[in-house]
């Protein structure tokens, strides 16, 4: 029996689990124990940190692991990418992870290699914000270099604002730095990839929803996103340059644009892992028919992905839980002749405001033609 190793065990990560041990392979899950959902599906689990990447490590070649994973979560990919790297199993290099997880790299990665981003530049709370932002206009995004799912994000439309925006993104940043960059008009999408040695396959475009200004929370998901067949190709030129810029070889990635009224593509940012809330997970096995979270362990493996459509593509999408009254929409969509296909509320509801991803109170997908 194959013995694979994940890294996470929160809700989406439990995915992963299942999957894998439907597939047949033996589960070694670390994750820390408060949240860990996945615990119970594991066949062997550590309660340990996924940034501890040297105590897993160890365990993994005390283990003898055939192959390591993750998905949707940044942390996890650097401790997937370096554990792979040191027992020589399939995985990106230890340098894509830093380049993908950290925005300042990431942009100068795309800088260098002229894929299409906003003007930018990165900040501390300790220097003078005067010269670093001369050459940029208003308004400006400020975000964390090195956090997702919304944190830390404000868009500002005056230097007055400017220092508390950027104290705001320092404090949630883990090496305590701001990136300060263009704010770029257009409809928000993400594109859903997979790579194997190299090779990049497009899955999906998704169109995402979002609170607008000042923070961007993303309050769901329509997948897949009605655009036309020449602008699905732009959008493929365009982020299969960029997956190389990153240095992309191996498992999934999720990329984030925006398109303007004239068609011009800008590059908000990439992972080198499976697009989180619900989109690699669910909607994009229901939208394309295939079985990407079975993708990413075959690669992880060193096997192809399989590319076969094992049931029939629907349209979906995810609506997430900001506050009790959007489970109005849930009804609103079942009785239109949606099907739910999954819910989860993760804490009651309380009074308590929402100001990134992580304090959403859960979410629910739905699939048919009534979005």
């Amino acid at each position: 029996m194959k013995k694979l190793a994940v890294v996470g065990a929160n809700d989406f990560q439990n995915q992963l689990i299942i999957k894998a041990k439907e597939l047949g392979y033996e589960t070694f899950v670390f994750a820390w124990e408060d949240g860990a959902v996945g615990k119970d599906n594991a066949d062997y689990f550590f309660p340990i940190s996924i940034v501890e990447k040297e105590l897993i490590l160890e365990k993994c070649r005390e283990i003898g692991i055939d192959g390591i994973c993750s998905i949707a979560s940044d942390l996890a990919v650097v401790t997937v990418d370096y554990v792979a790297e040191k027992l020589g199993l399939n995985a990106n290099s230890i340098e894509c992870s830093e380049i993908s997880t950290n925005k300042f790299k990431m942009r100068t990665a795309f800088r260098k290699n002229n894929d299409p981003i906003p003007r930018y530049t990165v900040v501390s709370e300790m220097e003078s914000y005067d010269a670093a932002i001369s050459e940029l206009s208003f308004p400006l995004i400020v975000k964390p270099t090195d956090r997702s799912g919304s944190r830390g994000v404000t868009k500002i439309s005056s230097v007055a604002e400017l220092p508390g925006a950027v104290a705001v993104a320092c404090e949630k940043s883990f090496e305590h730095k701001a990136m300060v960059e263009e704010f770029v008009e257009g409809k928000e999408y993400s594109v859903e990839c997979v790579s194997f040695h190299g090779k990049h396959t497009l899955l999906a475009v998704t169109e995402k929803i979002t609170t607008g200004a000042p923070h961007f929370i993303e309050t769901g998901h329509n997948q897949p996103a009605h655009i036309s067949g020449q602008l699905r190709e732009k959008i493929r030129t365009v982020v299969f340059h960029a997956l190389g810029s990153l240095k992309i070889k191996e498992g999934a990635s999720h990329s984030e644009i925006k398109i303007d009224d004239a068609g011009e593509i800008k590059i908000i940012e990439i992972g080198s892992r499976m697009g989180g809330g619900c989109i690699g997970s669910d909607l994009v096995r229901i939208t394309t028919g295939v079985d990407f979270t079975k993708m990413v362990i075959d690669i992880a493996l060193n096997n192809a992905p399989d590319f076969r459509v094992v049931s029939a593509p629907r349209e979906a999408c995810v609506r997430f839980v900001l506050k009790e009254n959007d489970m109005v929409e849930c009804e609103e969509m079942l009785k239109r002749g949606m099907e739910l296909e999954r819910k989860c509320l993760w804490t009651q509801f309380d009074n308590r405001s929402v100001v990134d991803s992580s304090g959403r109170y859960g979410y629910y997908v739905m699939k048919g033609d009534a979005i």
